[in-house]
């Protein structure tokens, strides 16, 4: 049994300590805590003064990456937090950086806060759009960030690591921080501040390396904050930039696992599930690779033989299919990698053993979380990759891809930026002495990175204000983790989690999730008993499908409502506005959806790996950005949409050499033919989807 009963300051008499949520009315959960704590009060052992908080945050690192969700990466001080304390099994994210960001320091969806886009709005690059939405987006006044709460709490509030944020740090409620901008060099960053002054640029051969860095900074944090009265308790957010590309670590590091990984993604993947059941994680049916699905953003395969290495892969194709060369290279990305994690778990236990010298260990809330899943994408930026570079070196700039994407999100489907269970779920260990009592077990109720800001808030005793800057503050989006963290058996906090990113949109509800990829067909899951999303539903529960449509549809819309109060200096774009986005004139497109004959997908994937690095050039040189291709095998049917640029046509790819060389390569698998011609629809219209 957990001891659990934080102190809490004085309120108000009549004002309940846990922050104002959406759902239950506040005389509810003062019922329910009162029920609770009779039943409970005979087994709370002394009291635990509020927490310090120690909340660690890793950047792109899959599900099972981690020794405590059954990886074989060297993380030793994660797994032992996971010894002493929970590890939650359904946890999820928003599936990409900055957006899940947002909701970890807000509570609030990131849509609600102009943090992410939401359905309907047009993408554009990157998704940013400036001030008004997606990774720029300028928030409410109202969505205050956590340091700012604490701090009326009396806690002191330090950042060190990545923000990805709009706004600075100290105005945002930290004492200190360390702002590493600089999301492209490991070892000579350009861009960073400490204390919201910018540094100068780090030096090349300087003996940085950011991961350190962000610990020492961190560290440097807690011995000054040794300092203060013992009764002040602290907030950390310990923010690293790894395992992000560009994969970069030191060669010490590397050297640990250079050889680890020449038996292929096939294999580990295969390994890690079966630790992962064997720990009780997640069981269910491990789903096969999808190599036609990678992020569109990508360079293409052409580019990335020439531009990185004659032996890159671009697919999640069979580990049987590469070359020796091509496996050694391959190898070599994934010991990075892994090299990266393993000094993130090392830098860890650095800060640990401060918080420990301290004598605050046992006091001290720390939870670890990735931010999403790990990443299929290979872009080049910053200083670009020289391919005379040591791989893991400054001068290099690799991606994971793909085929290891897969692997590191194992058991689940897909990458980073998907609404598929390995884009958003998460690892999340919480390790808590003075306030936990459970050692080593799991939590299998979902919860959600919305969820962090009320659970912290409420240990800490302190609500959110009912205005703000004269605002109205909404109720938070997320629910306190606490009835969870006292019990196993704890009811599940949330009615539904809404999930929209690049296009992808899921709605979790009960037993049921409904997901897409990019608008396509809507697939259908009974997640309590198939976590691995591997037995589409759709067909056979169209009632199903409407219900969580609807309630996808009916939140997207609240969500708006949010967005468009409190706009900020510059004008706000009307997509912000819901009844403007539905009438928004949609750009040029080109769409076509085709039908294969029976039992020809693999045929066509064979097919398409062939010609798509050809094609995909022949695509761009054309001027048609956003193109799309996604075989759905549920449906034996190919989808396409391609955004074109506004000088050009479908007809002008449609008429080169390439795309007729593609037609008659496909042709003999097609059951169905399909012009290209130029489509003047909204996607809403096309596939009956956002």
């Amino acid at each position: 049994m957990i001891r659990f009963s934080p102190c809490r300051p004085a309120r108000e008499s009549g004002k309940s300590a846990r922050p104002r949520t959406a759902g239950r009315p506040r005389s509810h959960d003062r019922a329910y805590g009162f029920i609770i704590g009779l039943f409970l009060a005979p087994l709370i052992a002394t009291a635990a003064p509020r927490p310090n908080i120690l909340l660690i945050v890793s950047d792109d690192m899959g599900y099972s990456d981690i020794g405590c969700h059954g990886g074989e990466i060297q993380t030793p001080n994660i797994d032992r937090l996971a010894a002493n304390g929970l590890r939650f099994t359904r946890f999820y994210n928003t599936s990409r950086c900055w957006s899940t960001r947002a909701s970890i320091l807000t509570g609030y969806y990131p849509q609600a806060i102009r943090r992410d886009l939401l359905p309907d709005v047009e993408r554009g690059d990157y998704g940013m759009f400036g001030v008004t939405s997606g990774a720029n987006g300028i928030r409410p006044r109202w969505a205050r960030m956590l340091p700012a709460h604490l701090r009326a709490a009396g806690y002191r509030n330090y950042h060190s690591g990545k923000w990805h944020m709009d706004g600075d740090r100290l105005p945002a409620g930290f004492d200190h921080s360390y702002s590493l901008e600089d999301h492209n060099r490991f070892f000579s960053p350009e861009n960073h501040f400490e204390d919201d002054v910018k540094l100068p640029p780090v030096k090349p051969d300087s003996g940085y390396y950011s991961t350190t860095h962000i610990a020492d900074h961190a560290i440097k944090c807690l011995k000054r904050h040794a300092r203060q009265p013992r009764n002040q308790p602290f907030f950390e957010y310990l923010a690293f930039t790894a395992p992000h590309f560009p994969l970069q670590a030191l060669p010490e590091d590397i050297a640990i696992y250079r050889d680890r990984y020449l038996e292929g993604w096939d294999k580990l993947r295969a390994e890690r599930f079966a630790r992962i059941r064997e720990m009780g994680l997640v069981d269910g049916t491990l789903p096969p690779p999808e190599p036609l699905v990678f992020p569109r953003w990508n360079l293409t395969q052409e580019e990335q033989t020439t531009q990185i290495s004659p032996h890159e892969v671009a697919f999640a194709v069979a580990w049987d299919s590469l070359t020796p060369e091509q496996r050694r290279f391959q190898a070599t990305k994934m010991a990075i990698h892994a090299a990266m994690i393993h000094r993130m778990d090392i830098e860890i236990g650095r800060v640990l053993r401060q918080i420990e010298t301290m004598g605050a260990l046992d006091n001290t809330l720390v939870i670890f979380l990735s931010d999403n899943g790990a990443s299929a994408e290979q872009i080049l930026r910053g200083d670009g990759h020289d391919p005379a570079a040591e791989p893991g070196s400054a001068g290099s700039y690799l991606g994971l891809g793909a085929g290891w994407s897969t692997a590191a999100n194992t058991p689940f489907r897909l990458h980073k930026s998907w609404t598929h269970e390995g884009g958003i779920r998460t690892p999340m260990v919480v390790h808590w002495p003075a306030g936990i009592e459970d050692r080593g077990a799991l939590r299998n109720q979902p919860g959600h990175v919305i969820d962090l800001v009320p659970t912290l808030m409420e240990l800490a005793g302190v609500e959110i204000p009912d205005t703000i800057d004269g605002l109205k503050v909404p109720p938070l989006h997320g629910r306190s983790l606490v009835p969870v963290m006292r019990d196993a058996k704890a009811a599940d906090p949330h009615e539904a989690l809404w999930f929209f990113h690049d296009g992808h949109r899921a709605l979790i509800a009960g037993d049921w999730k409904l997901v897409s990829k990019h608008r396509l067909t809507p697939e259908l899951y009974q997640i309590s008993n198939d976590p691995c999303e591997t037995r589409n539903l759709a067909a056979s529960q169209p009632d199903k499908v409407r219900e969580l449509d609807g309630l996808f549809r009916q939140l997207s819309g609240d969500f708006a409502g949010l967005a468009a109060q409190d706009p900020p200096e510059t004008p706000a774009v009307p997509a912000l506005d819901p009844n403007a986005a539905k009438s928004k004139a949609a750009p040029s497109r080109a769409a076509f959806k085709l039908k294969l004959k029976p039992g020809m997908a693999a045929e066509y994937r064979k097919r398409h790996d062939e010609i798509w690095p050809e094609l995909s050039k022949a695509i761009r040189d054309a001027g048609i950005s956003d193109f799309t291709i996604y075989l759905d095998e549920e449906t034996n049917s190919l989808f396409s949409v391609q955004k074109l640029a506004p000088d050009h046509t479908a007809a002008k790819l449609r008429d080169t050499e390439l795309m007729r060389k593609w037609w008659a390569h496909m042709a003999p698998l097609m059951q169905t033919h399909a012009d290209l011609s130029p489509v003047r629809t909204p996607l809403k219209e096309l596939f009956h989807q956002d």
